[in-house]
């Protein structure tokens, strides 16, 4: 295991809490990586993961600040940081609040409530007032202007090319452990799961993940494969439900006919009897011939 110091470009496991620092000197939990934290700060959100979340080091993926302090740092260390606006979510644009209609949420078939998220003609931001009719949306950054405190650990670093295609993805989709990759000297070769063959935000994704693999220069080449299996299971159960001809069935108490054996002809003891014409020898001789040649039903 290489104990070399964080680099930009490092791909790393981390585990952080995140406040907000109000000038009266309180804090508020913005967002945290462990769920007891959570619920002790009443956020806790059943559907959210809670665990090490991959980050990139020195691609604008961390705020400056908490980048910063990162860099230098051993694997497994713990660290604290204080990081001013300037260094974080940047100061806060008048410009980036607009008004808008209540009339656009109708047609948005959206109820606005103060603090949702919202995207409009393709700008993402947040609900911050509604008055009489009228809706303000600010796009700035919901941390624009705050003084932020991080406290994190630096849990692991992705090594191999392929943990770092996989914690790629699961920053820019999710899901990484449902991928399959194959490695080689000309490039590497992404097998998807069926999920995201339906999923219309996995397109967004993969474009994502190719401008990050080409930005880090991870690869020359990478390919997306889905695969289709031809599956047998139809034929398995036919074999199944096939059943032996039935045999014909036979009355209560009666035991089945048996075929009697074709012996060859006894002469009854008595009186010879007298020779036919030359002429019935052979008929009689022809027609016990094929008598003998005759197969029993079951041996057809």
């Amino acid at each position: 295991m290489t104990t070399q110091n964080v680099e930009k470009g490092d791909v790393l496991y981390i585990e952080v809490d995140s406040w907000i620092l109000n000038p009266d000197g309180t804090r508020k939990l913005h967002d945290t990586t462990h769920e007891e934290l959570a619920k002790q700060e009443k956020m806790h959100e059943e559907k959210k993961f809670y665990g090490e979340i991959p980050v990139v080091v020195g691609h604008e993926r961390l705020p400056k600040g908490l980048e910063e302090d990162i860099i230098g740092k051993a694997v497994g260390v713990e660290g604290e940081v204080v990081v001013p606006p300037e260094k974080g979510a940047g100061q806060r644009d008048a410009k980036l609040v607009s008004l808008h209609s209540i009339r656009e949420f109708v047609k948005l078939d959206v109820e606005p409530v103060i603090g949702m998220p919202i995207v409009i003609k393709g700008r993402r931001g947040y609900v911050s007032a509604i008055t009489a009719g009228r809706v303000r949306v600010d796009y700035n950054n919901p941390l624009a202007g705050k003084t932020l405190q991080y406290k994190y650990k630096i849990a692991k670093r992705a090594e191999s090319l392929e943990d770092k295609l996989r914690a790629l993805i699961e920053m820019d989709y999710g899901l990484g452990d449902e991928f399959k990759f194959k490695v080689s000297e000309e490039g590497a070769e992404v097998v998807i799961p069926d999920l995201c063959k339906t999923d219309e935000s996995w397109l967004v994704a993969k474009f994502r993940l190719v401008a990050d693999v080409r930005e880090m220069n991870l690869v020359k080449k990478i390919r997306f494969v889905e695969e289709y299996e031809k599956k047998e299971e139809k034929k398995e159960e036919e074999k199944k439900e096939a059943k032996p001809a039935e045999a014909p069935v036979e009355a209560p108490g009666e035991k089945p006919a048996e075929e009697p054996e074709q012996k060859p002809k006894e002469k009854p003891a008595g009186k010879p009897k007298e020779k036919a014409p030359p002429h019935k020898k052979k008929e009689k001789v022809a027609e016990e011939e094929l008598l003998t040649e005759e197969k029993a039903p079951e041996e057809l």
